[in-house]
């Protein structure tokens, strides 16, 4: 099964075609400027928003480094509680597990929660292989489903449609929408009419989930529409597939992501809808529940010191809101099922950066995405770190490139010089000299051999004829 995690198209020239759509352009400014306003009016309501941030992401790195107990953990609170844990390894394993449960049921529908972790194992396209179809009941997630594409956004899937575009699938797909209107409530309520009936006769569902309670077993649920507390109240069978990172200790450090979260990814005070349960309960809810544990990759990025913090994100899309190049590309030219700034590093660390060596570049590194990030994931220092393991890669498989080997040579060169003092002088020195065939009009904009491709987009200030340190010692001289 092909992984949607790993782009078909290379990020520059899946931009490319992006830019040029102009509506795709004004859908996402006008969506990411209104999450980020109002993102940022709730968190200046908190004091301690900064020592929120640090809790946590000291906790997310608590997991990280005890996560083979933790899981085992909550294995056992999971089955206590009258549960049962499934592992699986890769997404043809979790897919199968899934498929499994549904035929053990005679279901050949199930309902499914918006969930990023089934998106990433390409979930619907496995059953739909098994003759089982997914049924996606998120308003935005039905969206995309009914038009035929992916997702564009970690919290708004459709985020790069309008209402009126929205209408025209809804026309096309829905039955009695042949007088639909593109207001925003006609909209929710053709979507309601369409799924409340697959909620009350569908026998399985299947979530995601944003958190799992290793202390209690409880797993956590939030989302904003309420179809998601359909489905898992509804159905007398439900599936969860949960990655192995998505673990928090105990009860209490709720406490702390359901501060987080809400704020930063809808900018709300509070999660319209936040289900928890633990377990089964006689005449209560589902009377079977499956949990289903999914590494595909995620032991893999464990293993990297610097890249394991992409572990600790909790799908907020906050980095998604505020990046520059996210706002005008859009999702769809990641490739990825996780776009974005967070997309660029995960992807890679999940399925490896030889199958997709374009995005750690997918960044102007302006930093603006690890100041938002609720758990304090340094994305910059990710990509810049998978930026070398592109190069490595790239090295190791196809041999030397000139362009790297150079500019290798030449950071080495400057770092030996900026280590010791009167080196650095002495080069300031060789370089007022030397640039002078090179200077023109008071700025250096034409730099010979493989330095030309670098100063065709960009201009240099020349070299000051007297440095700071000069200047100091003349004035103390006087």
């Amino acid at each position: 099964m092909a992984s949607a995690l790993i782009p078909l198209i290379p990020f520059p020239e899946a931009a490319k075609t992006a830019l040029a759509d102009t509506q795709l352009r004004r859908n996402l400014g006008k969506a990411t400027q209104t999450i980020r306003a109002k993102r940022a009016a709730v968190v200046d309501e908190m004091d301690d928003w900064e020592e929120l941030r640090e809790a946590g992401r000291a906790l997310k790195d608590r997991v990280l480094r005890h996560l083979d107990q933790y899981l085992l953990q909550l294995e056992e609170s999971v089955q206590r509680a009258g549960g049962h844990v499934h592992w699986a390894r890769d997404a043809a394993e979790a897919t199968r597990i899934v498929a499994e449960i549904a035929k053990s049921h005679d279901a050949r529908e199930v309902v499914k929660v918006k969930s990023l972790a089934t998106d990433e194992i390409r979930l619907n396209d496995g059953l739909a292989a098994e003759g089982i179809q997914a049924i996606e009941t998120d308003l935005a997630e039905l969206i995309i489903q009914l038009a035929g594409e992916h997702s564009s956004h970690i919290l708004v899937p459709a985020i790069h449609k309008n209402r009126s575009e929205i209408r025209e699938i809804f026309r096309r797909k829905l039955a009695d929408t042949e007088d639909l209107t593109d207001i925003p409530a006609d909209l929710a309520a053709a979507a309601r009419r369409h799924l409340r009936q697959k909620f009350l006769t569908t026998k399985v569902a299947i979530s995601g989930a944003n958190f799992g309670v290793a202390e209690t077993g409880t797993i956590c649920v939030v989302e904003s529409e309420g179809n998601g507390r359909m489905c898992l109240t509804l159905p007398p069978v439900l599936v969860t597939v949960m990655g192995i990172e998505k673990l928090i200790p105990t009860w209490q450090d709720f406490e702390v992501y359901m501060q987080l979260l809400p704020r930063s990814s809808t900018g709300e005070r509070m999660n319209p809808y936040t289900t928890f349960w633990t377990g089964v309960a006689e005449g209560d809810g589902p009377q079977e529940f499956h949990l289903i544990l999914l590494d595909n990759g995620r032991t893999h990025t464990l293993a990297d010191q610097i890249g394991r913090q992409a572990l600790h994100c909790i799908r907020c899309s906050a980095c998604l809101n505020i990046c520059p190049v996210y706002e005008r590309t859009g999702g769809h030219a990641y490739g990825s099922v996780y776009p974005g700034p967070i997309g660029a590093i995960l992807t890679p660390l999940l399925v490896g950066v030889e199958h997709a060596p374009s995005l750690p570049y997918a960044s102007s590194l302006c930093g603006a995405c690890y100041e938002v990030c609720p758990v304090k994931i340094n994305i910059p220092e990710v990509l810049v770190h998978l930026r070398a393991e592109v190069v490595r890669h790239y090295q190791a498989t196809k041999g030397i490139n000139t362009y790297a080997y150079a500019e290798s040579v030449v950071m080495k060169m400057l770092a030996y010089t900026f280590a010791d003092r009167t080196r650095y002088e002495t080069a300031q020195k060789l370089a007022r000299f030397g640039q002078g065939p090179f200077v023109s009009e008071g700025k250096i904009g034409n730099l010979p051999g493989l330095l030309s491709g670098w100063s065709t987009m960009r201009d240099l200030r020349p070299v000051p004829q007297q440095s700071f340190r000069d200047w100091w010692r003349s004035r103390n001289e006087q």
